[in-house]
């Protein structure tokens, strides 16, 4: 299992209460997982919203379960936001 950090912008950071925490799956489906147990409610709802970078790399539209994660890892969640 890898460990690594997701961190948290915008609305998933505040629907989080942190801007980080720690990770610990081997793919993306994983570390969601682990996220929702830890963060039901308002932050569930943003992740459904939210597009994800895997160590800086756009996830776009694959499975997240064929998403690896790799040990020393960042997954950042990224909700829609406006400006520019």
């Amino acid at each position: 299992m890898a460990a690594g950090t997701i961190r948290y912008w915008a609305a998933a950071k505040a629907a989080a209460g942190t801007a980080e925490e720690p990770y610990a799956a081997d793919t993306l489906a994983e570390a969601l997982d682990g996220v929702r147990e830890r963060h039901p409610g308002e932050l569930t709802r943003v992740l459904l919203r939210s597009s994800f970078l895997i160590d800086g790399n756009p996830v776009g539209t694959r499975g997240h379960e064929t998403v690896r994660l790799a040990e020393g890892g960042t997954v950042e969640v990224l909700p829609p936001f406006a400006g520019g």
